[in-house]
């Protein structure tokens, strides 16, 4: 028997009990399409996540107060004397620009609404460091800093939420903490990140933020923003950095009261964080497919059953073992296979409801239906056939072929 007469046998078997072949196919369809389905979400926010901290910046370093690997006593925060030294090219020759930030939630107001924001007081060089763009007015200068000027930026979240636009509001008074506070600008939307929504922000100079909002220490920061000059000086930098700042605050060795992250840093610990959870969720999927299997096996075992006579009278005019072998495995690989191929289809399509559900939730999330995860639901959809089609096959060919007659 050929293999084309064995495809054509199968068909004819599966469309003689179409019931029961297609309640056999959804259990594959199912956990194929979920499969696809968690493999693409897991794909997506890997791609949110890498996406929103490329968008911080480029050949960026982040330098925190404290050391989160040990607890050491005395530590010192970071100050505007340690932000002026990063900036000096003969202690720092390979840093292109640098900007501090402090921060913390507050309350704004127009008009009787209020939200609750991520207010930053930054520098002017804040703006480059971490590719803001506007959509209409200018950012934070220094006069607007050494005057501790009452000026903000608004992201746009911000902007829907207290002027239904994001446009023409520049030259708008809004109140932060009570107090008021002229628009002199509106920022382009950026989506997520690290350090949460960064278009749920108020932007302030960072004097205005320190000594009327946030009631902080005249020259303390929270976190520096190092801009090295390109990709491969990032390792130069840190070095600079840190050499930096024990020097400052002449701590001991290996006793730094200070941690330094790289954007590299970020995005294996996103990419790892991702990997577990998009194997956590395929995971779970293949449970489904694994039932889906068994269910094959059943079905399989109950054609055995209900054809033995046939297998009987096939062997009794000649058919070999493995002819009927072959048989029953088409049968159940044909079976995972139309069910992997509907279930692809079903999971580009949750899929796409996921990604359409996000977007109207105002959530930036695209699943991704990779042609990795296509092949692979496919191969393993028909493994599964195969495997679960071994033992109803070879029971069937292992049939006496008096005694397969003799059944009833």
């Amino acid at each position: 028997m050929n293999l084309t007469q064995s495809i054509r046998e199968a068909l004819e078997s599966l469309v003689a009990n179409k019931l029961r072949a297609a309640l056999t196919i959804l259990g594959i369809v199912i956990g194929v399409a979920a499969v696809i389905a968690m493999l693409a979400v897991g794909a997506g926010a890997q791609d949110t996540i890498v996406g929103s901290i490329s968008g911080i910046g480029t050949n960026l370093l982040f330098v925190f107060q404290g050391n989160l690997q040990q607890d050491i006593r005395n530590e010192q925060p970071l100050t505007v004397g340690d932000v002026s030294a990063f900036s000096d090219v003969f202690q720092a020759p390979h840093i292109e620009a640098v900007a501090s930030i402090v921060s913390g939630n507050l309350g704004i107001a127009y008009e009787g609404k209020t939200t609750s924001v991520e207010l930053r007081g930054v520098t002017p060089e804040f703006e480059y460091v971490r590719n803001y763009d506007l959509i209409e007015g200018s950012f934070i200068t220094d006069d607007n800093v050494n005057g501790r000027a009452s000026v903000a930026l608004l992201g746009p979240e911000v902007a829907d939420k207290l002027f239904g636009r994001r446009e023409f509001i520049t030259g708008e008074t809004i109140r932060i903490d009570g107090q008021p506070f002229r628009v002199i600008g509106i920022l382009a939307a950026k989506g997520g990140g690290s350090f949460g929504s960064q278009d749920n922000v108020v932007l302030v100079p960072i004097t205005t933020a320190r000594v009327r909002l946030l009631n902080r220490e005249r020259d303390h920061v929270d976190v520096v923003f190092v801009q090295a000059i390109d990709a491969k000086s990032v390792p130069l930098v840190y070095e600079e950095i840190a050499q930096i700042l024990r020097t400052r605050h002449r701590t001991e060795l290996g006793a730094d009261d200070f941690t330094i992250f790289t954007q590299d840093d970020f995005l294996s610990l996103a990419g790892t964080i991702t990997d577990v959870f998009t194997i956590f969720l395929g995971g779970i999927a293949a449970i489904s497919l694994l039932v889906g299997g068994i269910g094959i096996m059943n079905i399989m075992l109950v054609s055995v059953t209900e054809r033995t006579k046939e297998i009987g009278l096939r062997k009794a005019v000649g058919a070999k073992k493995s002819d009927i072998l072959i048989q029953f495995l088409t049968e159940s690989v044909l079976l995972s296979l139309f069910g992997g191929i509907i279930g692809i289809i079903f999971g580009w399509v949750i899929s796409a409801v996921v990604g359409r559900i996000a977007a109207a939730s105002g959530t930036p999330f695209s699943p991704t239906v990779g042609l990795d995860a296509i092949l692979l639901a496919t191969l393993f959809s028909t493994a599964v056939g195969l495997f679960f089609g071994i033992y109803p096959a070879n029971r069937a060919a292992s049939l006496e072929p008096v005694e397969a007659l003799r059944y009833e």
